[in-house]
């Protein structure tokens, strides 16, 4: 067990986890973690021996918690049968882990038609079919947790991987919208990076393509690289605490530390408290008071122009706006000495505010009310500049 995880042993038993491509790398951890805390994992895999070798090791870790189930994601027909079984089986699954990949690499132009087709299949539609066959269930006893995987963006020679890789964050995001008012919560999570088989096939691809060694990557890197167990132990306490992710891209170094743990488990130094704790708590009331005055009135909007707005705020703040109005709330809760954990937090928060400011120069046509709206926003970039001032 990753040291500082017996802390959450037991939090997720009784729960079904149907985990992709849980067979080997960050799968297989993430499956281990899950039994860790209780829960029965279903490992959908390809690869029947790494599948069964899965298996042993979490039945190793407590008998009858794993569970190999053998699909070829990239088959419809396939995943369809696997979606039976396991609602025979086990009925609606409590989380659904979007784990699997297929890593085809290549440039755009040299990578045949069929390659794009499988990694279309694996990465993207697969995943829409195991939620359009599980959440009617979901929604029927209104709760479940579905967890995309996704990755870092455009890449050179990864398009075949990252197109479908970054839509999972997209469909992660329509759903979190969609499942707004129910007890069902829709995030995106990405590992970082591991040093994985799968990763480095793929890195040693790229790699050679930019003049580089593998060796020499990782050693470029080396201070950004994350276990396979601490990313899956990210993976799985994701699940634990989903509510507090919905609708968020976030990484599983971000949920290490908001867990208490680093990457290697030890657990994180407390956050120093602000030079002025009075001056401060009043700075962040300032702060959460025009973000609530806006968050109200985005709520009012109607379905477009919200959906627009809320899309331009999570792109700029890296959040859903619920994911911001969360954050605000335990700061105040906490109080001033939780401060400093989220400066990044503030700061994105007050760069959405500077852009909201250029922003209005181009489209307010009048001058008076240019002049006016300018200052209010103004406004509100000097208050959360203020509030990070206090910060050590």
């Amino acid at each position: 067990m990753m040291r500082g995880g017996e802390r959450f042993a037991g939090r997720m038993a009784g729960k079904v986890v149907l985990l992709t491509g849980g067979g080997g790398g960050i799968g297989v951890e993430a499956g281990l973690a899950f039994v860790e805390m209780g829960a029965t994992v279903l490992l959908a895999e390809c690869d029947r021996e790494r599948g069964l070798a899965a298996q042993r090791r979490l039945c190793d870790r407590r008998p009858g918690s794993g569970v190999f189930l053998p699909v070829d994601l990239a088959d419809e027909g396939d995943v369809e049968v696997l979606c039976e079984e396991v609602a025979a089986r086990f009925g609606c699954p409590d989380v659904l882990f979007h784990n699997a990949t297929l890593a085809q690499m290549g440039a755009v132009e040299e990578l045949p038609l069929d390659a794009w087709n499988r990694s279309y299949a694996v990465n993207l539609l697969a995943p829409v079919q195991l939620t359009r066959a599980f959440l009617p269930a979901m929604r029927g006893r209104d709760s479940g947790v579905i967890a995309f995987v996704s990755s870092s963006g455009a890449a050179p020679h990864m398009g075949a991987y990252e197109v479908f890789k970054t839509a999972q964050a997209e469909l992660g995001s329509t759903l979190a919208m969609e499942l707004e008012e129910t007890g069902i919560h829709a995030y995106t999570i990405g590992p970082g990076l591991v040093r994985t088989a799968t990763a480095e096939a793929a890195i040693e691809i790229v790699a050679g393509r930019m003049g580089m060694s593998l060796p020499a990557f990782y050693r470029q890197n080396e201070s950004h690289l994350l276990s396979a167990e601490a990313a899956g132990w990210g993976f799985a306490l994701s699940a634990l605490f989903a509510q507090r992710y919905r609708g968020q891209e976030i990484a599983s170094i971000q949920v290490l530390g908001d867990c208490g743990l680093s990457p290697e488990g030890a657990p994180e130094p407390s956050a120093e408290a602000p030079v002025d704790g009075q001056a401060a708590a009043q700075a962040l009331q300032r702060v959460a008071d025009t973000f609530f005055a806006q968050y109200r009135g985005w709520k009012e909007m109607n379905v477009f122009e919200r959906q627009w707005v809320l899309r331009d705020f999570k792109k700029s703040v890296g959040l859903p706006a619920d994911g911001a109005a969360e954050t605000l709330r335990e700061l105040l809760r906490a109080g001033p000495a939780a401060l400093g954990a989220q400066r990044a937090f503030l700061q994105r928060l007050q760069g959405y505010w500077e852009r909201q400011y250029t922003l209005l120069q181009g489209y307010e046509r009048d001058p008076a009310r240019r002049a006016e709206n300018s200052r209010i926003v103004q406004g509100w970039v000097e208050e959360v500049a203020a509030l990070l001032a206090l910060l050590p």
